[in-house]
């Protein structure tokens, strides 16, 4: 929020819209206050100003905001992701939680749910919540909900005219490019009364951050496989798109790219297959649930990469799904199809089982999806195998691997196949010593005995 707009806003004072509190110590007024606004039309609630208006600011430590952000998202049901950031007036820290109308109520804070009465905050009868959950149903994504301070001045023309000439190659949309930016925004279904929507804004804003600054995309490479080192880091801003294009590149300057020559042919390959990783990066950007203001993450490490969305996965998707053929469900369905009509994305759900398939094919173990904090992460693996192992080991040993990495197990009968003339006593030394080494290990017994990657 601009901080001409936050001083207008404390001007104006307290209104069903706006709350002030005092203290970040007010826990249960502020958690209230939140509940009250997502079962309204929304609201801003500034923390560090009286209920006179007078400013006096909020003490902020390191992690102040985020145990911020995980008390709210703790406390209530569904759980509420609002865009809390700072601003500095005379001075002054104040603390803005803007929270949005919410598309499932009740919402209840602690157990009960609470709504808003002029300047007040009124617990909600048992009668009251029934008639909101039943008139609740499904409503407007946030991605199609009107970005309220945004005007058409506020899109950039060039970036539409380009993305209609993409779509009309890869998807063959017949809308010509040099019609007005209105008419290309209402073919787009991006325009909602006249207004941008907030997806039209993400898309092809002149400068996104001013209405969402959350929506960025922060790049690392860290020193050695811990975060707590970096070797260089970046924050990507703009729109979606230009995140998307830049967060890809930064990863290709910080991933090895080798090459190997097949008769004439010379054929480049990344560390990680870089279909995999643009996918994945474009997943998460996509996908994301723009009402938490964490950012997008993407983090390379010495044995790993790893990609870091916003919010869980959308109801009723589970982790285990994404290795499987699943239902594509959008959080954001104006945003996905225009990555659809961009050949971003396909509307299939089939970008998971993309992304295993491309690691598969490469000889990488498959990616792991995990939730972290209620965020879908996609971590990209090595083999725990580095050139200088590798230069350790005998010819036997090296073969092993590569079978190992096409078949994903081994046993001593198939290391027999490939070495006839070698004994047994030899082969076992070489499966042990392997085993030693952490490379891999030994799983069943007798005639069930295999080995695998560590």
């Amino acid at each position: 929020m601009e901080q001409e707009r936050l001083k207008e806003l404390i001007h104006e004072g307290e209104s069903a819209e706006v709350e002030f509190k005092e203290s970040l110590s007010l826990s249960e007024p502020i958690g209230k206050t939140i509940s009250s606004f997502s079962n309204a039309n929304g609201g801003t609630l500034i923390i560090g100003v009286t209920d006179s208006g007078e400013i006096k600011g909020v003490e902020l430590g390191e992690n102040t905001l985020e145990q911020l952000a995980n008390r709210i998202k703790q406390h209530t049901d569904p759980k509420i992701y609002p865009s809390i950031n700072t601003e500095n007036i005379d001075g002054k820290d104040v603390v803005i939680i803007e929270v949005n109308e919410s598309q499932e109520k009740p919402v209840f804070y602690r157990g009960n749910a609470y709504k808003r009465v002029g300047k007040s905050t009124h617990k909600l009868k048992s009668s009251e919540i029934r008639n909101l959950a039943k008139n609740s149903g499904e409503k407007t994504s946030w991605d199609e909900q009107i970005c309220e301070e945004a005007m058409l001045d506020d899109i950039d023309e060039e970036k539409v005219k380009e993305f209609l000439k993409r779509t009309k190659n890869n998807r063959d949309l017949d809308i010509d490019p040099k019609i007005s930016l209105k008419d290309a925004l209402k073919r787009l279904k991006l325009l909602s009364n006249g207004r941008p929507i907030n997806a039209c804004i993400l898309l092809f804003g002149k400068n996104p951050q001013r209405f969402f600054s959350q929506a960025e995309t922060k790049c690392a490479r860290f020193k050695g496989t811990k975060p707590t080192t970096f070797i260089d880091m970046k924050t990507f801003d703009g729109d979606i798109i230009e995140q998307r294009n830049d967060s890809l590149e930064f990863v290709k300057e910080h991933i090895k790219l080798e090459a190997e020559i097949k008769g004439t042919e010379r054929i480049e390959k990344w560390e990680y297959p870089i279909e995999a990783i643009r996918e994945a990066i474009t997943n998460a950007i996509c996908h994301r649930d723009y009402r938490v203001s964490s950012k997008v993450q993407v983090r390379i490490f010495d044995d790993r990469l790893e990609v870091w969305g916003c919010g869980p996965l959308p109801d009723p998707l589970k982790v285990e799904d994404l290795k499987k053929k699943h239902r594509s469900i959008l959080r954001n369905p104006s945003i996905g199809r225009c990555f659809f009509l961009a050949k971003y994305i396909e509307e299939w759900g089939t970008g998971t089982n993309r992304i295993i398939e491309k690691c598969v094919e490469r000889g990488l173990p498959e990616p792991l999806f995990e939730e972290v904090t209620d965020s879908l992460v996609v971590t990209f693996r090595k083999y725990p195998i580095d050139e200088e192992i590798l230069e350790d080991l005998n010819d036997r040993q090296k073969e092993a691997i590569e079978y190992l990495k096409e078949h994903k197990s081994i046993k001593s009968g198939n290391l027999q196949e490939m070495f006839p003339d070698v004994s047994r006593e030899t082969l076992r030394k070489d499966l042990k010593d392997l085993i030693e080494r952490g490379i891999i290990k030994k799983t069943g017994a007798k005639r069930g005995t295999e080995y695998t990657f560590t």
